[in-house]
């Protein structure tokens, strides 16, 4: 099917969810007497199911002097638990599953896409990390995948064209001492001074069930579901309730441009500002001006960098959204016989008449299509709707929150972003960081 003809299809079925307020994902929620959350959302349709945990812990989290800990985290999960000291991987993927696990700042999660017959499996094996990791964690095992996540750091943040930007934009945007200050992948200083004991600490603090949700999505029956889950989850022991942060006051930056040089072939300049956190009023509005701005070859910056100035080789813009504040971002990448300051120019320019006259109707219309087609997206697929449940029940407290979700952008208007932009987009609160070709930095 045509992306035309499928849109013209979503939109033609939205009546019967957005309108009658009735999109939903169905979706049952208990919790155990020992505090761990548990969402079963049941569909036939397909022979999978699809196991999703999330540890309420990210890198925010993280004491000082501690940083990387939540990512170091994702990694000894699959190193063997007590009653099955190996990698995690084998059982499952001899059954055909995908697997994987995710850190950021708000959270760490790890999910496996199994045959529905693996489902027991697939608990066990969760159970058993969430219970018994600790027994099985060894000085080599730490000493192993410190070195992995090191590695990591090296590849994906210094050696990678454009990556050391990433922590002098945090560091320029965050104060000293806030929780987006330094990077979830951690510094190689706090990564290397991690001993055994700190490590099991941050276990003993973060990972236990009552800081934990267990999502199950897919082909199950929900009795023997329901039977597993308390025959394996049940009997491990609540902790004391963690203290994740919750609130932090961050002032405004004040303009910074930094220049820096990285070993690549072409200069890249990436403004940011501070934005508003993840669900709150204004996030909406500014994932629709990023639409407006670079989705498609339309958009007013595709046009203008691209195909009218060819100034730029790329250009995007995306609200970068979090749970205690956002960052809002433009980046483009200087073609060769163009300026810095031309591409500046010509970024400001087209945000000024955003901020002075706002979008168009034909702009928001076709933004809140593109949003309406991705929720559509996100719902097909079993895994899509595991991580939508978890994400709403932990940012809002409410597993169903899809229909609110969609409404933000089914709100949206032009002047709703003409409004945000103007308050969002100052130049006195600007950092640009501007990555021009030379020597990298330390690695």
């Amino acid at each position: 099917m045509s992306y035309t003809a499928w849109l013209t299809l979503a939109i033609g079925l939205l009546p019967a969810f957005a309108a009658a307020a009735d999109l939903s994902i169905p979706h049952e929620r208990y919790v155990l007497d020992n505090g761990l959350e548990v969402l079963l959302a049941q569909d036939p349709a397909v022979p999978v199911v699809h196991v999703e945990v999330w540890y309420h812990v990210g890198s925010k989290d993280e004491a000082a002097g501690l940083s990387g800990f939540a990512h170091l985290f994702e990694h000894l999960m699959f190193q063997g638990s007590e009653h099955f000291d190996d990698e995690f991987f084998g059982p499952l993927q001899e059954v055909g599953a995908r697997i994987n696990g995710t850190t950021n700042s708000e959270r760490t999660n790890y999910f496996e896409t199994v045959p529905s017959g693996g489902l027991e499996r697939a608990l066990w094996m969760e159970a058993d990390r969430m219970g018994f990791l600790l027994p099985a964690l060894t000085q080599a095992k730490l000493d192993n995948q410190r070195d992995v996540v090191r590695n990591e750091r090296r590849q994906n943040y210094e050696l990678r064209p454009y990556g050391q930007s990433r922590g002098v934009l945090a560091e320029a945007l965050w104060p000293v001492g806030h929780p987006y200050h330094h990077l979830t992948i951690g510094s190689h200083e706090d990564l290397e001074r991690a001993s055994l004991d700190d490590v099991k600490a941050f276990f003993r603090t973060w990972y236990v069930p009552n800081n934990a949700t267990l999502a199950v999505v897919g082909d199950f029956d929900p009795a023997a579901a329901k039977a597993m889950i308390q025959r394996y989850f049940g009997p491990l022991p609540g902790g004391p309730e963690p203290s994740p942060v919750t609130s932090v006051e961050a002032p405004l930056p004040a303009a910074q441009r930094i220049e820096m040089t990285d070993d690549v072939k072409l200069t890249r300049i990436q403004f940011a500002w501070h934005a508003p956190a993840f669900f709150a009023d204004g996030d909406a509005d500014l994932d629709v001006l990023s639409t407006v701005l670079t989705s498609g070859k339309a958009s007013r910056l595709h046009k203008r960098l691209l195909l009218d100035d060819r100034s730029a080789t790329s250009v995007s813009a995306y609200q970068a959204s979090a749970g205690l504040a956002s960052t809002y971002n433009v980046v483009a990448t200087v073609a060769p016989g163009h300026t810095v300051a031309e591409v500046e120019a010509a970024i400001a320019e087209e945000l000024a008449k955003i901020v002075a006259e706002g979008p168009t109707e034909a702009e928001i219309e076709r933004a809140r299509n593109d949003w309406q087609k991705s929720f559509f997206g996100r719902m097909e697929r079993v895994a899509g709707r595991a991580g939508l449940l978890q994400s709403y029940n932990h940012f809002t407290g409410d597993a169903g929150f899809v229909q609110k979700d969609l409404d933000r952008y089914l709100g949206v208007t032009a002047e709703s972003v003409k409004a945000w932009a103007s308050k969002v987009l100052l130049e006195e609160h600007r950092v640009e960081v501007v990555v021009a070709p030379g020597e990298g930095g330390e690695k």
